[in-house]
């Protein structure tokens, strides 16, 4: 058995290691997989904000990951056309900066956080599984029924928007802006964990009613750690619709929420890095089983099944030795 430090180190390494490899040997779609696996990684990493340390089961997250797609899209597509955004009472025009799109998802998908939280967290247990997972069906189908960005068809961009300094029509350098934000994020998240709120957030997964006893509000916290996990969600999105030049309302589906649940899981719930581990687990069996074409998803399910029942810390409880936080 190895540490969970030495895991993570390794895991980090192959994630940038592997793209570096592709990159000599002129393979840019193994640079492209390897993007997805890393964004898929920050949404999840999002995800287990709510639930690995705050125990929300949120069959909506979704919801975040789709508006931010969404926001990089509609800016994406005015700048393009050269349409302004907004004329009244003040002219607002698109743009293709990254960072300002990155803002704008993180923006707008933490204001859906914190009303869905207001509303969702005052249910527990299956009610909160059942009105995240309507909040994202309403978001869903709103999308669908939305002429002016594509409805059902969705959205295309047609070059991908731009980072100062950089060319990121370039499949590594798009790369390692997206596995910067990731390491990022990650230390953030390493930080979160350790913190007072964090330490709190973990106490109020486990027994509200001490929390409370201690006079702190159980409620609060898990607002905050939705809003946050929330953002990151947005800010994964935004990536991802950029790495595609495609939004569409399938960014919004419940099987998108489930997939994020699923990167979790099979990664190690809890766990910091665990999210990362999945993702990348998930991106590889894709790849190499896709070939069988819908059978993939019977074979996910019979290692997720295995997972569950026989290792229920994940990969990194497989291979540390040591079982769910």
């Amino acid at each position: 058995m190895i540490s969970e430090k030495a895991l993570n180190a390794i895991l980090m390494s192959l994630l940038f290691c592997v793209p570096l490899w592709a990159w000599v040997s002129d393979e840019p779609f193994t640079i492209t997989l390897a993007t997805r696996a890393v964004i898929f990684a920050l949404a999840a990493v999002g995800l287990n904000v709510a639930l690995g340390l705050g125990g929300l089961v949120s069959l909506g997250h979704a919801v975040f990951f789709g508006i931010g797609g969404y926001a990089m899209g509609i800016l994406a597509f005015h700048a393009q056309t050269y349409s302004p955004l907004m004329e009244w009472p003040f002219t607002i025009s698109g743009t293709k900066l990254m960072p300002v799109i990155w803002l704008m998802a993180i923006l707008f998908s933490g204001a859906a956080a914190f009303i869905i939280g207001l509303l969702s967290l005052r249910t527990t247990g299956v009610y909160f599984i059942m009105i995240t997972l309507a909040f994202g069906q309403m978001f869903f189908f709103f999308a669908i029924s939305w002429p002016a960005y594509g409805g059902e068809d969705g959205l295309s961009i047609y070059i991908r928007n731009s980072f100062p300094g950089m060319n990121t029509l370039d499949p590594i350098q798009f790369f390692g802006i997206c596995f910067a934000i990731l390491s990022l994020v990650l230390l953030l998240n390493v930080r979160l964990v350790k913190s007072p709120f964090g330490l709190a957030l973990n106490a109020a997964r486990q027994s509200s009613e001490r929390v409370e006893a201690v006079g702190l509000d159980p409620f609060r916290l898990r607002l905050i750690a939705l809003v946050i996990s929330g953002m990151i969600c947005g800010l994964a999105g935004a990536l991802f619709a950029d790495l595609n030049r495609f939004v569409s309302p399938t960014m919004f589906s419940w099987q998108m929420s489930g997939e994020l649940i699923v990167f979790i899981v099979l990664g190690g719930l809890g766990r910091t890095f665990g999210p990362v581990a999945g993702a990348t687990l998930f991106v590889v069996l894709e790849h190499a089983l896709g070939g069988i074409g819908e059978y993939f998803l019977f074979f996910l399910g019979l290692l997720l099944l295995v997972v569950v029942l026989f290792a229920r810390g994940g990969l990194y409880g497989v291979i540390t030795g040591r079982a769910d936080r």
